[in-house]
Formats: structure tokens, sequence, C-alpha cells
């Protein structure tokens, strides 16, 4: 068997440089493999849905210019395929003074990254659009919206079906090698050449980029999220989206309430380290993934940096008052009965040997392979947008 290109992962990115792709190149013979039955099984499939605006990311980075311009081609797609889509808007609530420089730089980096129809509210204002939540002042972000990406990864995988393309589910590749001018990729259902390959590989990119013989000099390190959800009248409590302004001296967000396009409304997700890069349960271990995260030098640096407030993060997740009083930060009428336990998922997070976490889309070239190592959020937002990239500098090793 033989292909022109191989794309190793299906979630959103993965899909999103396939179709990059073949639109790229029509007649290209693709292949794609997916080692779960179902694609988006992941990082994909484990997030609350939010299509971010841009208003979080350094202005001139990958992040901020992807998500402007993932966002737009989403919302396209979305029409152009009967995929749901909901501008729901969002407020970043400051619940004190001191929070106030904060917001006013969150406004001062949505600006720079062209964000329309951001508006800085008082007290009454925010009230009119989330009449619940409590703050001194607000950031009215209205481009925010909700999307079911499940549904987005399903409509891109008919989308390269109907292109030609081959997408093999329930496939785990265990290796690549040099063949001639191109790689000989093994896999649990045999072995294909292909001029070159694309890993998007997500929680395993690392490994996937070993076994290509690239060291990409970083480590995955995956950070369980759990969310909780408001039950029954409790969710009535929250129009859209309720998000915090976010703590400097932590490098995740914090709690948040999103209303989901069915109607639930979650809260969080949290941080917490795991000790599976696909466990999704509080006790999953796996030795494999646990004994690369304990030997990684970078680990006791980021530890010794952020114990306390980790601390506070595993302390939420296990005591559900300590959460439930983190939330009335926002919406002081929610009762400890109101919020029950919701899903979660795993950040596939990369630390550098120093403990630093890779902030931005990391994107790192091999022999004849294109390996995208990094991809947090807005990933899911951006996957459009970084599917391009992708298959603009792909297309330099197999010719395109």
């Amino acid at each position: 068997m033989a292909a022109d290109v191989v794309v190793v992962g299906g979630g959103l990115v993965g899909l999103a440089s396939a179709l990059a792709l073949v639109e790229r190149a029509p007649g290209l013979r693709l292949t794609l493999f997916e080692k779960e039955p179902r694609l988006a099984s992941h990082q994909s499939g484990h997030n609350s849905g939010v299509v971010h605006s841009g208003l979080y990311y350094a202005p001139g980075s990958l992040k901020a210019s992807l998500c402007r311009q993932g966002r737009a081609e989403l919302e396209t797609f979305c029409e152009e395929h009967d995929i749901p889509f909901r501008r729901c808007g969002k407020l970043v609530v400051a619940v004190d003074e001191s929070e106030l420089a904060g917001l006013a730089e969150l406004q001062r980096r949505g600006a720079e990254n062209g964000i329309q129809g951001l508006a800085e509210l008082d007290e009454a204002e925010l009230r009119e659009i989330e009449p619940h939540a409590r703050g001194v002042r607000a950031l009215h972000v209205p481009e925010t919206a909700v999307v079911d990406f499940r549904l987005v990864a399903e409509r891109m995988a008919e989308r390269l079906r109907s292109l030609g393309a081959r997408l093999e589910l329930g496939t785990l590749v265990t290796g690549i090698a040099a063949d001639g001018e191109g790689l000989a990729v093994t896999t649990t259902a045999g072995r294909i050449t292909a001029g070159g390959l694309v890993a998007c590989a997500g929680l395993q990119a690392d490994r996937v980029a070993a076994l290509a013989g690239v060291d990409v000099g970083v480590r995955v390190v995956p950070f369980r999220g759990a969310y909780w959800k408001l039950r029954g009248r409790a969710a009535d409590l929250v129009r859209g989206l309720i998000y915090p302004v976010p703590d400097p001296r932590f490098p995740f967000l914090g709690v948040h309430f999103t209303r989901r396009l069915d109607g639930e409304v979650w809260a969080g997700p949290n941080a917490t380290p795991a000790l599976a890069r696909e466990g999704y349960e509080r006790l999953s271990v796996s030795l494999r993934d646990a004994g690369d995260v304990l030997a990684w030098p970078g680990l006791l640096r980021f530890a010794g940096r952020y114990v306390r407030t980790g601390a506070g993060e595993v302390w939420r997740e296990l005591w559900k008052p300590a959460a439930v009083a983190q939330m009335r930060r926002y919406l002081p009428e929610l009762a400890d009965a109101d919020v029950v336990r919701g899903p979660t998922g795993v950040r596939a997070q990369v630390m550098s040997r120093t403990g630093d976490l890779v902030d931005d889309f990391l994107v790192v070239e091999g022999p004849s392979s294109l390996h995208i190592v990094n991809t947090p959020s807005p990933a899911a937002t951006s996957s459009l947008a970084l599917g391009r990239l992708v298959a603009e500098r792909a297309a330099g090793l197999v010719g395109l």
C-alpha cells in the first residue's frame, strides 16, 4: 500500500491538516491513521465547545493570528456543513478592584488582536447580560461562540472521504523509517510507504516524533481538567459564558462557566497533574506515562514554582464545597447541592527541560515529516487555519 502523504491523528488538527492538503492538491493520495475507533476521541472531543475570539493571546503569536483566522473559517465551515453554531458572547468578570489592571490588559490585547465589539461594563451593565453574576466590572466579548467540536470533526471526515482520502480508524502507528526518498510507516494493520508524513498526535505527539527519529526537545506532561455541572434550575443562573480574569501567577485559566449548545452548563475545568496521558478518571495511572513525567527534569522546576496554586487545584477537585466556594465568587446564589461532577479531559501540555510550559503552537520538521507537537487551546478554534499552515509547510516535504 502506498500514499503520497500519511497523516497521524484523527483529532481536529489532524483532520484539518489533511483537509487542507487534499484541497491544495486534488488527487493527492492521503491516508489518515487514528488509533482510536472514533475520531476526536481525546482533546478534540473532551472540551467545553467554546469557540474563542483571540482575547488572551500575545499579539503577534501564532495563537493570536491563527485563532482569529480559524474562528472566522470555522464559522463559515459550520454554515456550509449545517453545524449549529451559536454566538453567545462572554463576560470576563473582575470580582474586585485588584483584578481591574488584568481586565484592562485583556482589553488591550483583544483590541490589538482585532476583536470587534469589545466593551467594558460596570456592575449594572454586566448584570443586564448575566443577571446572576457578581463583579465590579466586566469585559464583554461578543464574538465568542459555542459549537459541538465532535460534529465538526465528523463533517471534516465526510469532506475528506468525498475528496478521496482514506481514513483508517482503530489503527496504531508503530514505526516510521526512511524508505528511499520517502518513509515506510508500520501500523497495526500493516505497512504503507509514503512520500511524507504529518503527525498531529496530541497527547502522543512527542512519542510519534520519536518513532520518526525526531527529538523535539520537550515532553508532553498531561494535566487533567475536571468539569462540574450545574444541575436543575441552577443552570438558569448562566445565560452564556462567564470567565475570570486570569491569574498571572498560574499558567491555566481558572474556573469559568459555559452554557453549551445542549443547554448544559459546565464549570471548570481545573488543572491537576495526571499520571496517565489518556486517563480520564482521578485514579488513572499508566506506569509508562508516570515514568516519563517523573523522569523529566523540568517537572520539579515547574512544581517548585506552582506548588501552592497546584495544591489548591487538587483540593478543589477532591472537596466539592471548596470548588463551589470558588464558583460563588461569580455566582453567589449557587449552593453545594446545585453542583455535580461532570466530564473530564486531559491537556497535552508541552514542557521544556527548564520547567517552562510551551505557550504557543509548536511545529517541528523532521526527515520527510512534520510534527505538530504543541496544540494547546485555542487549537480547536484555530484548527482550520492551523491546518492550512501545516499543509503549506508539509507541501515542501513532498513536492506539492
